[in-house]
């Protein structure tokens, strides 16, 4: 490069100063690679710390040489040292990726053998001078001014091809373990700055005709460390899950996603840095709880996650907590439908030994009855006895018709369509025998639903009312669900759980199975149903047609 004495010093300390702060910073960031707990991958980033640390150091004893013996002796060494980050960088990368190219007999034997042999080249360059030729220039401000020949260009090539595997495995990692490669771009962009100034410098004054890579390496090798270390770590640790995987710093906030997790919760993505107690309050809850299943609502629909929470740390340094959410939706959804189905067996049996049982003992009583009156000769009674039998029939039948309904639809449901409530409660009311009840339907809405078991429950649910003295029923449709209210007689029983169960008498006798209907018809939806305490007016039953699993938000949202 061509420019006045005081000019080329000036630019030759600059140049000076930024690899000795590349020397010392690699130099010293080996303390904490030291702590990577894998061996192999802690050898490489030692390896390619302290060469990157050794190639700075001789760039500024080349630059600041006070002899040309100094300077070409530093230049040759620091070529050696260049050469030598290249597969330290490819042991790190094979390393941390799991490959066995660091262990492959023929790899490692061809790898050395080329080292080798380029290192005897560049070390003999005095004799042939293919690789460089040196100028010392001892004027006030001495400089080393360097000529690069064909074979160092060749050797560059090579170089960069091969960092460019190790680079190719990194990403190849990443996106295998579904993590945004973009920090992992930013650090490689970084890292082929130096190779473009290469370039520039060789065809342009403005710069010295020196290697630049040093300045990359060590900028790489120390991002990985301190900028990106959360990422790096995480990736290692996660690369073989294909389940979302979220992590959290100390004080529970969000260090890094992976793509399957920002698929899966879309309220992560972008929200780096934020606590995840305000993102998802209910998962952070989950995890502080002893609950075993995480129910999140996505899409409209329910899906459910096994949380593994683990710690993860470098050396002895604590780094935060790993959370793998594995789904087990078809599963858990199987195991709640045979825990259901069994509640419902053991109601159908309840409600088979209870109504039935007091039907026939009310059928046998009355029969013995009106066996005592046909004898007195008293016909009116043994009449009145004998149609209390016929009752007690009869509400036999009304039981077994009920049983049956549960045994048709008492399964949960896969394939639901959108009905509309109003016209259901309508069909629910004719199909019912609702005697001088009136009907009134407020709102209009539909709903996801089965609609013949929809119009099951709207008829248990007027049966009930009919069965409670009421002369009124009002179905009110409102966001998240309806109701159905009656005017018969209020809850004379504080625990209103019990109108639910199967062969309780709660609230009267005569309302028999039509409420644990109710609620069996709901929960075949995945709905539910509850008595309204505050209701003072006779009977209001509410339905609840949107359950409560969390969903992922921002913390704007």
């Amino acid at each position: 490069m061509t420019s006045s004495p005081l000019g080329i010093a000036a630019i030759d300390l600059a140049y000076a100063g930024l690899f000795a702060l590349a020397a010392v910073v690699s130099a010293a960031s080996t303390w904490r690679a030291r702590r990577v707990e894998d061996r192999e991958t802690r050898h490489g980033l030692l390896v390619l710390l302290g060469t990157a640390s050794g190639w700075s150091a001789t760039h500024v004893v080349t630059l600041l040489a006070p002899s040309e013996l100094v300077a070409d002796s530093a230049y040759l060494v620091g070529l050696v040292l260049g050469f030598s980050t290249v597969w330290a960088w490819l042991y790190f990368c094979s390393a941390y990726t799991g490959r066995v190219l660091h262990r492959d007999t023929w790899v490692v034997t061809g790898s050395i053998v080329t080292y080798l042999a380029v290192v005897a080249v560049k070390l003999t360059n005095s004799f042939h001078h293919l690789y460089y030729r040196a100028t010392y220039q001892p004027d006030e401000f001495p400089f080393f001014v360097v000529e690069h020949g064909v074979f160092h260009w060749g050797i560059t090539g090579l170089s960069y091809a091969l960092a460019a595997i190790g680079m190719f495995m990194l990403f190849e990692m990443f996106r295998e373990a579904d993590y945004g490669t973009r920090p992992l771009a930013v650090l490689v962009g970084i890292m082929a700055v130096p190779a473009v100034l290469d370039v520039y410098s060789f065809a342009s004054p403005a710069l010295i005709d020196i290697i630049h890579s040093p300045l990359g390496v060590a900028v790489f090798a120390v991002g990985v460390l301190f900028l990106h270390e959360d990422r790096f770590l995480a990736v290692q640790l996660t690369g073989d899950i294909d389940d979302p995987v979220v992590l959290l710093d100390d004080d529970g906030r969000v260090r890094a996603v992976n793509d399957n997790a920002r698929e899966r919760f879309p309220g992560l993505d972008g929200n780096t840095g934020t606590a995840l107690s305000e993102i998802a309050p209910d998962v952070a809850a989950h995890l502080d709880g002893g609950d075993d299943v995480l129910a999140v609502r996505r899409d409209g629909d329910t899906e459910y996650y096994l949380v593994a929470d683990s710690s993860f740390s470098l050396g002895a340094s604590s780094l935060g907590r790993v959370l793998v959410f594995t789904e087990i939706t078809e599963t858990e959804r199987h195991r709640r439908e045979v825990e259901r189905h069994n509640a419902q067996l053991e109601g159908f049996a309840a409600g088979v030994n209870h109504e039935l049982r007091n039907a026939i003992q009310v059928a046998t009583g009355f029969a013995s009855q009106a066996a005592s009156a046909l004898e007195d000769e008293d016909v009116t009674e043994a009449r009145q006895s004998l149609e209390r039998v016929s009752d007690a029939v009869d509400r036999m039948e009304d039981r077994v018709s009920d049983l049956s309904t549960l045994a048709r639809h008492g399964r949960t449901l896969r394939d639901t369509d959108q009905v509309d409530v109003r016209e259901a409660a309508q069909a629910g009311w004719r199909a019912a025998d609702t005697g001088d009840l009136a009907l009134t339907v407020d709102g209009d809405g539909t709903l996801d639903a089965d609609r013949v078991r929809l119009e099951d429950l709207f008829e248990a649910a007027f049966a009930f009312a009919l069965d409670n003295g009421a002369s009124r029923v009002v179905v009110d449709i409102h966001e998240g669900g309806f109701a159905i209210e009656d005017d018969g007689a209020a809850p004379s029983v504080g625990d209103t759980e019990r109108f639910f169960d199967y062969g309780d008498a709660a609230p009267t006798t005569e309302a028999g199975m039509h409420l644990p209907n109710v609620r069996t018809l709901a929960r075949v939806h995945g709905w539910t149903a509850t008595v309204d305490t505050e209701y003072q007016n006779g009977v209001r039953i509410e339905v609840t047609v949107d359950p409560t699993p969390l969903a992922f938000t921002g913390p704007d949202e």
